[in-house]
C-alpha cells in the first residue's frame, strides 16, 4: 500500500532559478551584458519547428512587454580591434585621435585630447563587415539534405 522507499533524488546540479541570466552569462555569440540580438538571416533558416517554437516565445514575450515604450535599436556589427591597428576613420568611431609628438613618436589622444596611456594594449569596440551575409537567409539551399544521406555511386532500386 504504502512504499517506504525514498524518492530518488535527480542527479546533476539543481535547476536554476535564473537558466536565461546564466546562459547568457555563459558568453554566448550574440550576447553583450544588456542585449541579445539574434541575426534574422539566421533565425528564418532554422528548422521549421524551431522557427515554430521561437515564434510562439516572441508573442509571449511581445504580449508581456508590448506595453512599454520600446525604442528602435540600431544593431551594428562590430569586432574587438587593438586601437594601434586601427585606421583613420575606425579611430574617429571610437572617439581617438593619432598624432605624432614632438619626439617623433606616435600619440593616441581621447576626445578630450588627454593622452591614451599604453594605447598598444587598449582594445576597442569597432563597426565591421556583417559577417552573416543576407544570402545565408535560405541556409538550406547550400547545406546537405536532411535524412538519410543518397547511396554512394547513384541511385539503389
Amino acid at each position: 500500500m504504502f512504499n517506504h522507499d525514498p524518492i530518488p533524488r535527480p542527479s546533476g546540479p539543481p535547476a536554476s532559478s535564473t537558466p536565461v541570466r546564466d546562459y547568457m552569462a555563459a558568453g554566448a555569440p550574440g550576447v553583450s551584458p544588456d542585449y541579445v540580438v539574434v541575426p534574422r538571416a539566421l533565425a528564418e533558416a532554422m528548422p521549421l519547428p524551431w522557427q515554430q517554437h521561437l515564434t510562439h516565445l516572441l508573442a509571449e514575450f511581445h504580449r508581456t512587454y508590448g506595453h512599454l515604450n520600446w525604442p528602435i535599436y540600431r544593431v551594428v556589427p562590430s569586432r574587438y580591434e587593438k586601437l594601434v591597428d586601427l585606421d583613420e576613420d575606425q579611430l574617429a568611431e571610437v572617439g581617438a585621435i593619432m598624432e605624432i609628438d614632438s619626439d617623433g613618436s606616435l600619440v593616441y589622444r581621447d576626445r578630450a585630447g588627454r593622452k591614451i596611456e599604453n594605447a598598444e594594449d587598449r582594445t576597442v569596440l569597432v563597426s565591421c563587415l556583417d559577417p552573416i551575409p543576407s544570402e545565408y537567409a535560405n541556409a538550406n539551399q547550400s547545406t546537405p539534405p536532411r535524412g538519410f544521406p543518397a547511396p554512394l555511386g547513384g541511385e539503389r532500386r
